[in-house]
């Protein structure tokens, strides 16, 4: 399967909750999950978790995985094994966002983050 969106590039302004994707024939697979940020101000900070799902309806306690904390535009990627987490079958992005310091309180982040199997990426580099 070709890299998916799991978020396409937007501003965030505060804390929220990206839609749900269905994985299909990825389901418990090895994934990279590559986020971008394009745009920030100073002083602030992003977190950003990744959640599964059985059903596209619970999404559990916690997070299958998360990014650490962000404060710099760039490009990050992390491994997701799904392998001993086969009765996912969605997965959505949550963010916090922070700001502090001088000037407008309200943080300004633009995002994008996107999914595609190791698969793919592996015949990519062939």
């Amino acid at each position: 399967m070709l890299p998916q969106f799991i978020l396409p590039e937007t501003t965030v302004r505060e804390a929220g909750t990206g839609p749900e994707i269905h994985l299909g024939d990825q389901q418990g697979e090895m994934l990279i999950l590559t986020l971008g940020i394009t745009r920030i101000i100073e002083q602030e900070s992003i977190d950003i978790s990744v959640w599964g799902s059985a059903d596209g309806a619970d999404w559990g306690a916690k997070p299958v995985i998360a990014f650490p904390q962000k404060f710099y535009c760039g490009t990050y990627q992390i491994l997701l094994d799904l392998s001993e987490r086969p009765e996912v079958k969605y997965l959505r992005i949550k963010w916090q966002v922070n700001r502090w310091g001088k000037g407008d309180p309200k943080p300004l982040f633009s995002i994008y983050l996107f999914l595609q199997g190791m698969q793919h990426r592996m015949v990519a580099a062939s």
